[in-house]
């Protein structure tokens, strides 16, 4: 078990107090024993900090000065690691005890699975049942494709990338180094592309090959039945270190910058550019051929319906969206109509009496 000497060396923290043991890994404040850490990033749960068990705690500065000055009815002696920003190095240190909990998928291919004399599969990688893996495909090492999952022709996945069960593929797709795909995603189908050929009488939709790729950097995570459709012509591109949730659209043509992340239920439009460090909550929604500046912010249900050109800007609202600013005060207007539609019914009563 590692010390909390070791953590705070390893994960650039300050320590505050002494511990004479290791430590298993994390838990939420509410459950947290001596020997596990938590972690306090919100100002709302500081008393609850404050009774924890835990016999460490990732903290700001400020929440340590707080804590120490108000020790709760536990009264636990516990260690402090202190931190600029507490959140991320909890997610560091989750990551570094998840490790070893992680399955670890032995190399190998399983009987059941069906691969294409041409593809190469290194022997590092691991096979699982029933997966298919068709002509030209190229894997690096150590890649990992679970069970009844489909790679199609010509397709190139980087090493030490994960896909989980159930996950399908398409041809020519590209997949950078350490991504994961979970279940159900879809890569690289077609886009939703149709010409209208009408006349007064009839007519029909008469379908564009969508002869692009789709194209993924490095450290993508694709949530479970996410489907991103490859492009038209040129490429749908995922930038690298883009986290997408689960049940995400993203159309042909799309382009997602880097270090991106978006929620589930979003929908992102044909030929859409999104910027680098943008953040797209959940149910948001793009129409087509915009251009979203970096670090932009989106909020949950929101649509964008016009290009977002000044970086850095928070957008909120159904239809249409606007600066959240200003949607939190036309917001307040709307919970007020009620008592502003009386006031005026009881002037114009007024009026109209005389009075």
């Amino acid at each position: 078990m590692p010390t909390a000497i070791e953590l705070a060396e390893q994960f650039q923290a300050s320590l505050v107090g002494e511990a004479p043991h290791g430590f298993t890994g994390l838990a939420p404040l509410e459950r947290a024993q001596s020997n596990q850490i938590s972690f306090l990033s919100n100002l709302l749960y500081r008393q609850q900090a404050s009774e924890s068990a835990a016999g460490a705690l990732i903290v700001s500065q400020s929440d340590l000065d707080f804590l120490q000055a108000n020790p709760g009815a536990n009264s636990v002696k516990r260690v402090y690691f202190v931190a600029k920003n507490p959140y991320t190095t909890f997610a560091r240190m989750a990551q570094y005890f998840a490790k070893a909990n992680d399955p670890i998928y032995a190399s190998g291919i399983h009987p059941s699975a069906v691969i294409d004399s041409t593809a190469i599969v290194p022997p590092s990688c691991h096979i699982g049942p029933f997966v298919q893996i068709g002509a030209g495909v190229k894997l690096g090492e150590r890649v990992s494709i679970l069970g009844n999952s489909s790679i199609a022709k010509d397709s190139v996945i980087a090493s030490d990338t994960l896909i989980y069960p159930s996950v399908s593929i398409y041809h020519n797709t590209q997949i950078g180094e350490r991504c994961i795909i979970h279940s159900g995603a879809v890569i690289g189908a077609d886009g939703f592309g149709f010409a209208p050929d009408f006349s007064a009488t009839g007519g029909e939709w008469v379908k564009i090959p969508q002869t692009g790729r789709v194209v993924i950097s490095n450290d993508v995570e694709i949530g479970a039945s996410t489907t991103i459709d490859r492009g038209a012509m040129s490429d749908t591109v995922i930038g690298a270190g883009t986290k997408i949730d689960n049940q995400v659209q993203i159309a042909h043509n799309v382009i997602v910058g880097s270090c991106c992340v978006i929620a589930g239920c979003a929908a992102i439009s044909g030929s859409t550019k999104i910027g680098n460090f943008c953040i797209i909550g959940g149910a948001a929604n793009f129409a087509g051929h915009l251009t979203i500046a970096d670090r932009t912010t989106v909020s949950g249900n929101t649509s964008i319906i016009r290009s977002i050109t000044e970086p850095g800007q928070h957008f909120t609202g159904v239809y249409p969206s606007m600066l959240h600013g200003a949607w939190e005060k036309n917001a307040a207007i709307l919970r007020g109509l009620d008592k502003i539609r009386q006031r005026l019914r009881l002037l114009d009563k007024n009026k109209n009496s005389g009075s």
